[in-house]
């Protein structure tokens, strides 16, 4: 996943966010759940972060190729 943050959030922020949105919407869609049941965690509890320069376009084509690959 390539992901451009704006100055005003932190990555800590982005990514929580994401992770917390993703697993309601994995919770409710796939195992049924209607709430958000206390102390449960779907995913794990870090994440990695690098930064891209120049390399950008390579990055993007890799990505997207990855369909193709599989």
């Amino acid at each position: 996943m390539l992901v451009s943050i704006s100055s005003e959030y932190s990555v800590s922020q982005v990514i929580g966010y994401m992770k917390g949105k993703s697993a309601i919407h994995i919770a409710r869609t796939y195992l049924e759940q209607r709430k958000n049941y206390g102390g449960m965690s779907f995913w794990a509890r870090g994440y990695f972060v690098s930064t891209v320069g120049t390399d950008e376009e390579v990055v993007r084509a890799y990505i997207r190729d990855q369909e193709k690959e599989d």
